[in-house]
Formats: structure tokens, sequence, C-alpha cells
């Protein structure tokens, strides 16, 4: 029995042309805002269900984003037609599913079509699949997409896709499905949503911004303020948006005592839950939800929505190495759509928890999933498929390389790819497992040591963080959760056994790579074995203790236990998760095992490295044998006979660390240093740079054969600089022959005296005593007559008389002044009236 009174939806003005637009194309984009009818009445009409539209039978297949709205999605259509889920209109979920030889429509999750596509790539049997919500940009749904349009060129040209948007902006859509035949038809349904107002409701003081998954409790007080006060202004039941299970249940908390029903509609909730939020109540509700009730689902009797203006978006979780959420303000593409659950079925009202003003601040969309996520599970789909770099793919985003180059190495680490990228036997195991790869490594290779069952019960825990007030020690939370009975272990022991189910669909062979069940974790209990499978999971987090409470991670990161750690001080551990506030130096352990340290070199075999190590270390040359487990020194001993060749490179390591002040630079090494840079300054080319970081850059070329005869740095300081420093003298072309002509060491003056000129300034400099200077009518040049030497003249007691870098103006004016001044003072030394025309003398006056 059709119920043909709730069949009159506004999308189906538009079914006809979305049939013509299929028949003539086979594909199509479908554009219809929330509550058109586009989830439930367009899959009946494309499956022939509905009679008014042709009566054909066709199979479909509608692809959902979130697990609640494909079951809701349906629960709905099967209604409509006047009989159960099963049926004619059945549903696939991750660990759930009502199908029979009769049902035509399905309706999954983007994940669990995923899995098909990989299965069955021609999807047989189907013939139209439609993409739901895929404005929202989910990475499953975007990979599913370049998958089906890969489908229909490659292999089945017939299937028919439908790609159906809660949004008008459908123009990118369009010429992605189109594909080289040319932009899509899109096929637009209008709405008839009812008039929302819009109050904004800003908390009185400031809150502090979301900060990863924390948000400040002062903002979730104010949500439930403004909850009251709509209950107390409005009349319907209130739909209020938070970013998670538990801002929803601390919400929840403070709106204890009111006299109405206070539902929790989000996607851990179970499913009878979850059917009694979306049914109509017997009195007034407040219905605190996630995004999941965004779009997909309708809500009877909401009236009011009370938008707390964040949402969860997906991130590299880096505190356990996955993929996770972040709490993020919401996009005005989500707040609309938001807004619009007050006006499905009459006038309605949103209150939105932050200022107009700050409304500017808020994206416009959401961050696209490809752009912002970790792509592990994402490059072993593509490697599956057989497009490793998700080049040939049609993506509206394509996939950031540095993300892509981070997936890659974890596949390689889990043995998932091979070296050219090619997902292996083992790759494709682990991809039907259905959970993240570092994830499904552990349980592969996990069930081999500890069994199917206690694997699939510890990676449930690390897929999803146990609460808090678990602890950090994994293997009491897990006894925790195995006694306990709340929503977390629930969910958790539904988890657990939907991976042991599908270890046994996909094979339990761990491959070359896997552990083999020896050891404590194989004998032992559930401390080894979740240690064992943590260790599986994260091998570059397996940590050593290096002080009290500290320790040191294969991946060379620092890491301590919180205060109250439930851990003990072991030897080593198996870090699952761990952060690092922003003022620390370490990472925080939040969530780790106990091990020992055959469990991870067992669990980390990729990361042990054994060999020489001659490194430059504490100041000084240090020659060991070393086995390491990444980061971890394992054993040393020191070795006696190095190779050279390292050897040479730790002596030029610590040159380069330390500068040249490592080796002996003599008064003449250090002339030799001064006359070069002088001659490079001034005439440039031969003439060598010599400069610290030149010296640096070419140690290779004028102090080769010292690195490689010296072990250690008293080496080094034992060697005289000036030898090897002639060496970068032009002898090439010969220049090297007016070295002591163009910056002579010494030069000689009048009194016959040869005295050594000082090249440390920036100008040359000759200090000699005035009175060896008589006779001399021009300032001696130098560097081919390039440049003036600054004569510093002394006097008798070599103390500074006067500079000039011009001496026959100094005999004409200056001198008379220094000759009147010092006459008396040094009556013994000649003061002539001419110097120009006097005898230079290195002594006083003659006796009469």
């Amino acid at each position: 029995m059709i119920r043909a009174s709730s069949l009159d939806l506004p999308v189906q003005t538009v079914v006809p042309a979305l049939l013509r637009a299929l028949d003539e194309r086979g594909c199509a984009v479908l554009a219809a805002p929330p509550g058109t009818g586009k989830t439930t009445l367009v899959p009946l009409a494309l499956a022939g269900l509905l009679p008014r539209y042709g009566d054909v039978p066709r199979r479909v297949l509608v692809a959902e984003p979130r697990r609640m709205a494909a079951r809701a999605a349906a629960r709905r259509m099967a209604w409509l037609l006047g009989e159960g889920v099963g049926a004619r209109i059945g549903f696939t979920v991750r660990g759930e599913r009502k199908v029979s030889a009769e049902t035509v429509v399905e309706v999954v999750t983007t994940g669990v079509l995923l899995q098909r596509l990989q299965r069955d790539p021609e999807l047989a049997g189907v013939d139209t699949v439609v993409l739901d919500e895929c404005h929202e940009r989910h990475l499953d749904a975007d990979t599913s997409m370049a998958f089906l349009l890969d489908v229909r060129a490659a292999l089945r040209p017939e299937l028919r896709v439908v790609a159906a948007s809660a949004t008008t902006d459908t123009a990118a859509w369009a010429a992605l499905v189109g594909g080289e035949d040319g932009a899509a038809p899109v096929v637009e349904a209008q709405g008839i949503l009812h008039p929302v107002a819009v109050e904004w409701a800003p908390p009185a003081r400031p809150v502090r911004p979301p900060h990863g998954m924390r948000v400040d409790p002062a903002l979730l007080e104010h949500v439930a303020a403004v909850v009251r006060r709509a209950l107390r202004e409005k009349e319907g039941d209130v739909l209020c948006f938070l970013p998670g299970v538990g801002e929803i249940a601390r919400v929840a908390g403070m709106l204890s005592g009111l006299d109405v029903d206070v539902l929790q509609l989000h996607g851990r909730a179970p499913a009878a839950v979850q059917d009694a939020a979306l049914a109509p109540g017997t009195r007034r509700r407040v219905l605190l939800a996630t995004s999941v009730a965004e779009s997909s689902l309708t809500v009877p009797g909401v009236r009011i929505v009370v938008d707390g203006g964040l949402a969860r978006e997906p991130r590299v979780d880096h505190a356990r190495g996955l993929d996770a959420l972040t709490t993020v303000r919401v996009s005005h593409a989500a707040a609309r759509q938001r807004a619009g659950r007050a006006g499905r079925e009459g006038p309605g009202t949103v209150y939105r928890c932050w200022s107009e003003a700050d409304n500017a601040g808020h994206p416009r969309w959401p961050a696209p999933e490809i752009s912002v996520a970790d792509l592990a599970a994402f490059a072993l789909q593509t490697a599956c498929w057989g497009d490793p770099d998700a080049a040939g793919l049609a993506l509206l985003d394509a996939p950031p390389a540095g993300a892509m180059g981070a997936a890659r190495e974890v596949l390689l680490a889990v043995g998932a790819v091979a070296a050219d990228g090619r997902a292996t036997d083992r790759g494709k195991r682990l991809s039907r497992l259905g959970v993240h790869p570092r994830l499904a490594r552990a349980l592969l290779d996990g069930a081999r040591a500890v069994g199917a069952r206690r694997a699939a019960e510890v990676v449930a825990l690390l897929s999803e963080e146990p609460p808090r007030d678990y602890g950090d020690d994994l293997a009491a939370a897990w006894r925790q959760a195995r006694r306990g009975g709340d929503g977390y272990a629930a969910r958790w022991r539904a988890e657990a056994g939907r991976l042991e189910s599908s270890l046994r669909q996909a094979g339990t062979g761990g491959g070359p790579d896997g552990p083999r069940g020896s050891g404590a974790a194989a004998s032992g209990g559930d401390d080894a074995a979740a240690g064992l499978v943590a260790a599986l999971a994260f091998p570059e987090r397996v940590a050593r203790a290096r002080g009290a409470g500290t320790y040191l991670m294969a991946s060379g990161t620092a890491a301590e236990l919180g205060t109250g750690s439930r851990l003990g001080t072991p030897g080593w551990l198996a870090v699952a998760v761990a952060d690092r506030p922003v003022t620390a130096v370490s990472a925080r352990v939040r969530l780790a095992a106990v091990i020992d340290e055959a469990t991870a070199r067992t669990a980390a075999a990729p990361l042990l490295a054994s060999g020489e190590e001659v490194r430059w270390s504490d100041g000084d040359v240090v020659a060991r044998s070393v086995e390491r487990l990444g980061a971890v020194e394992l054993t040393a001993r020191p070795l006696r006979s190095p190779d050279r060749a390292l050897l040479r490179a730790a002596v030029a390591e610590g040159l380069r660390r330390e500068g040249t002040g490592l080796l002996r630079w003599s008064r003449d090494a250090q002339d030799t240093r001064r006359r070069l840079a002088f001659l490079h300054r001034e005439l440039g080319e031969p003439w060598p740079d010599v400069s610290e970081q030149a010296l640096l850059d070419g140690m290779d070329d004028w102090l080769g054969p010292e690195l490689s005869a010296a072990r250690r740095r008293a080496d080094l300081e034992r060697t005289d600089a000036g030898g090897p420093l002639n060496r970068l003298l032009p002898w090439a072309s010969g220049a090297a022959a007016r070295f002591g002509e163009l910056a002579p060491e010494r030069i000689e003056v009048p009194s016959g005296s040869r005295i050594r000129v000082d090249y440390e300034g920036d100008q040359p400099v000759l200090a000699a005593k005035l009175q060896e200077l008589f006779g001399w009518q021009e300032t001696p040049r130098i560097a081919g007559g390039r440049v003036p030497l600054l004569v510093h003249l002394l006097s008798p007691a070599g103390r500074p008389a006067a500079v000039t870098a011009d001496l026959a103006s100094f005999w004409r004016g200056g001198y008379r002044s220094v000759r009147a001044e010092l006459r008396g003072r040094y009556p013994k030394h000649p003061w002539p009236e001419d110097p120009a025309a006097a005898a230079p003398t290195r002594r006083t006056n003659q006796r009469r």
C-alpha cells in the first residue's frame, strides 16, 4: 500500500526531468533543498516503485554519508510503501544489514559503497547509484563518485549515476559527473521552506575559541540558557546543534529538571534512541544533535533551532596518528542548513549563539575533507583501485601532495603497498577491514599473536579513544570496557564484534612482516596482548624509559607520563595516544600499554637498524657500533677501526658545527687569510673568498688531506691553517706568484726597516716611527697601485702621533704641529724642518 498523501513533495515536479536526463545521458545532478523529498521519493521513482513515473523495475543503490541517515532514509521509504525494512527497501551500514532477495532500493553508507566497489567494480545487478548529500564533501563520498565515474567510463557505461545535493552550487559537480561529454544535466527542485526568523544570541562575556576537541564550558552554559529562553519565547520543539557527543551530554545535564523530553541525537546513539528522536513526540521536546541532523533527516515538530555555532570537521589527529575530528566554527552553508530545520513545517526561529558581527568571520563552506584529513585510508583505496597517485581519478579537489606522501609512508610501513605504490595482497586484505590502515595492520597481525577476539577488542579501543575517566593504562581501560555498562562500552562491544567478523572475512594471514605468536604477548595475559596490538598500530611510538616518568619514542619524540598516571614506571611503553601542550617540550602520554623490549622489537621490526655510527657529538668524534629501534638506542660499543670515510665525514661535520676556530691559527696563517681577504675584496677573481662560510663550504679544496688524516678533535687543533690556506692561492692562473707584490707581508721603509702591514681593518695599515719615514715623498700603494696604505706615524715611544693616507700633504702641513708638540718631549730625536728632504733614521741624534 503506497501512502499517496505522503508523496506530495516538492521534488515530484522535477522527477520526470530527472528520468529524462538519465535516459539521455546516464548521469545527472539533482539540487533539492532539505525537505523536498530527494532522499526518499526520488529513489522510489528511480526504482519503478511509484507507478506515476513508470513501473520499469530498476535496482537502486542510495549512498548516504552517515549511518543514521542511511537507516532513517530506508525506514522512511519502507513506510511510504506501507511495508517494513528488509523487503523492497533495505539498508546496509557498518555492523548492520537488512536486505532480502526482493530488495530493489538499498541504502548504504559511502564507506560501504567503497568496499562494494572494491569487491565488485561493476556493481552487478545495480542500475542506478544515487550519491546523496554530495555537497558535504566527505572523503568517502568524493572517492565513491570518482570510482563510479571510472566504472561508467571503462566497465559499465549504462550504469546511471545521480549526484544529489541540498545546495544550488552545482556547476562543479555537473562538470565532474559529465566528464568529457560535457556537463551533466542539472535538475533543480524548489523547496517550500517557511520563513525562519534569525535571533542573534551571543554570550554576554567572551568565550575561548575551540581548540582541537575542546570547547569552552562557558559556551555550553550559554547554549543551555538560550534553549531555556527559546522554550519560553516560542512554540514547538527545539533542535539544538552542538559539535559532539560530549557537549551534548553536558548540555543535557544542564537542562535536567525542565518539563520537556530531552533527547540526544548523534551517530553513536543506539538505533532505538535515534528512531525515537525521528518520530513525533507526545509532549514538547528538546533534541540535542550533532551535524547529523543538518540534512537527510526530517525531525517532526521542530519549529525552533538553537545553533551553538560549532561543528566538527576531519583533520589529522596528531595525538593518535589517525584521522579524527576537530572543532571549528560552523560554515555559512551549514548554518543555513541548520536554520532551515526550523521552517520545515511552518514559520520558525533560529537562535544563533554568536553575534552578527562575528558571523562575517565564519567560513563560507565546510573544508573539503580531502584537503585537510589524514589520507592513509584514501591512499590505500586508490592503490587497491589501481591508481596509487589518484592522478587519473575524477575529483573536485586533488589530494595535497604532502598528505599523500605521508600516507604512502604509512602504507609502506604496514606492508600495504609495494615500492611502486601498488597495493599488495596484504594491503587488499587490510582495506577490507574497514578501519584505518594502522589499525588494520594491528588487527591482522595481532590476531596471529593474541587471537582474533582479543586483537579485535584492543583495536576497537584504539579506533574510538576511551573516555578520560578510564585512565591512561590501555589494558586497564580494556578491562573497564568489558565490565562497563555505559554507552562507550556498548559501542565498543559492537565494534569489536564487527572487527572480529571482518577479520574472518578478510583472512587472518599476517603476511611476511607479521608476528607469528611468540613471546609474552602470545602466552601472556591481556596486558601483554594490549601492548603488542598497540605497538603494531603505532610502531614509531614504542618508547623506552630514560628517566623518572620520561620516555623517548622510536620517532624521536620525548614523552612523559601525566600526573596520576596508572602506568607506573615501566621500562618500555607502547604509546597509543599522546599530545603536546603548546608550551610543553615533551609529549604527554594519554593512553599507553606496558611492553617489554622483545615486543618493541617485534612490533617495530622495520625500524630496527644496526651499523657503524661515526659522528661528531659533544665536541669530538664518537665512533661506535650501534643497534637502534628508530631513535631509541638499544646497544652500543666502541669501534676500534671505524671506516675512514665515516671518520672524515664526522670530522668535517665537527668543523661545520664549530667553525674554523678548531684549527691552529698562527700569526702567519692569520696574516695570509687577511691578505687573501683584502685581495678578494679589492680585485675579486681569481683571488678566493676566505670568509668563514666560504672556507667551510670549500673545506675539501683547501683542507682535504688534513681532513682525511684527522681522527679526532685534537688532530684538528694541531693543524696549522696557514699551510692548507696556501692551496687556495690562484696557482693555475699564475697569479699566485704576485701574491707578495699585490699584498706584501712587509714594506721596506726609508730607514731600511721591513715593517709588517696590518690587513685586519678595511684599509691596510703601515705603522712606523715618524723618523724612519723621512724622505718618503709619496704614500706607498698596493694591490697594483689601487689602494694606498693608511700610515700610522708613531712617536719615538711607539705611540700614534698622526694618521694619514697622503704623506706628501702631511709633510707640508700636519707635520709642523706634530713637531711642535713632540720636539720638547723627545729632544734626542731628529725633528728637521723639512722631513721630506731629511735622512731617515732608526736612532736618536748623535752626541756632540
